[in-house]
């Protein structure tokens, strides 16, 4: 699943044969690496060493729905009023004759 509001990447071993509860993690706000043991996992250890961010938080997925998004001119309403074919039929037999 994909989380909007990551602190950091987790950099995970890429086989099974690795049997580590040690995990790499990669905080987004200071670009820096650190590793945490799972075993002995503490409330302290919620924080990037080198930049106190919190990464432990809520994570927000995004959620299923239809909407348009952008400023894209061509997806703007045009709210002005349309004119009728029978109005511009008048007035081209005004004009004419």
């Amino acid at each position: 699943k994909h989380v909007l509001n990551a602190q950091v990447s987790v950099r995970a071993p890429c086989c099974q044969k690795w049997k580590t509860m040690e995990m790499v993690f990669a905080c987004k706000k200071c670009k820096k690496v650190f590793r945490k043991d799972m075993t002995a996992f503490e409330e302290s250890d919620e924080y990037c060493p080198h930049c106190d961010n919190h990464y432990i938080i809520p994570a927000k997925t995004p959620q299923m729905g239809i909407g348009v998004e952008g400023e894209d001119a061509r997806m703007v309403k045009d709210f002005r009023s349309k004119i009728n074919k029978p109005e511009i039929d008048d007035l081209l037999t005004e004009r004419m004759g």
